[in-house]
């Protein structure tokens, strides 16, 4: 379907959507006019020899602080995040808000990826030099995943300081059966190098944001759609960097 026609079919029963590529969000106010739209979607699809994908095709309830009721579904997936019912900070303390954050899914990608680097195994290598090379990637990690609760990226620096915790054992004899105190060395050290804000500092320590703030405030809360709005944008920036990147190492290709 073009974004054309659904924008058309949406529209036409009053319910604002975001969309990105072929994940489309539709915000109802009420269940019943939700199965109504699906059920016209549908048939919209069916007349283009098309169905809607019987596993992530879901009627969400946006449960929080002022919706309460029980429903089959609670959270969905859009573009790396889960939408679901977290806590949030308000003027008058916490509270149930329906925000994204990464999903899960996106975590055990990003630890996979993390893994495959090998960091461990490059004992000839220096940590800046280690940390010129996942810098870039990281960042862009940090920046796209960050933009909603980047407490939930402790767990990407755990990882990678794991990994060199793991490679300063095997390049330093000192090190060598002592994780505790190559986690230790890694802190200060990484901290010397992010203090510098050197290339070669490391992104765990030059972010320093992430040790800070583990709830969203209520005063920077949005709605559903604008999140995924928001969400939707950085996905086509992150998209156009990596083409960009493609590109320029092509053309670096090239020229060798």
């Amino acid at each position: 379907m073009s974004c054309a026609g659904l924008r058309a079919g949406v529209v036409s029963v009053g319910c604002p959507f975001e969309r990105y590529a072929d994940d489309v969000i539709v915000h109802c106010d009420s269940e019943d006019q939700a199965w109504q739209l699906r059920s016209a979607i549908a048939d919209r699809l069916g007349s283009l020899g098309l169905e809607l994908h019987p596993v992530k095709t879901k009627i969400v309830y946006c449960k929080d602080a002022n919706r309460r009721g029980d429903y089959e579904h609670t959270s969905f997936d859009f573009l790396g995040y889960t939408f679901r019912t977290r806590k949030a900070l308000g003027k008058r303390g916490y509270f149930a808000s329906f925000n994204p954050a990464i999903s899960a899914s996106a975590k055990k990608a990003k630890s996979r990826q993390v893994r495959a680097w090998h960091l461990n195994l490059r004992s000839s290598a220096d940590l800046s030099s280690l940390a010129d090379a996942i810098n870039p990637q990281v960042r862009g990690w940090i920046n796209y995943y960050g933009a909603f609760y980047r407490s939930e990226l402790f767990f990407l620096a755990w990882r990678i300081n794991h990994h060199l915790a793991r490679w300063a054992m095997r390049k330093f004899k000192r090190f060598k059966g002592k994780y505790a105190k190559a986690m230790a060395w890694l802190r200060r050290d990484g901290r010397r190098c992010g203090a510098a804000h050197r290339p070669g500092g490391l992104p765990g320590w030059r972010h320093r944001v992430l040790r800070r703030a583990q709830h969203v405030r209520a005063s920077r809360a949005r709605s559903v759609l604008e999140s995924a709005a928001a969400i939707a944008r950085s996905a086509d920036a992150r998209t156009a960097v990596m083409h960009g990147n493609a590109l320029f190492d092509l053309a670096r290709w090239r020229r060798a």
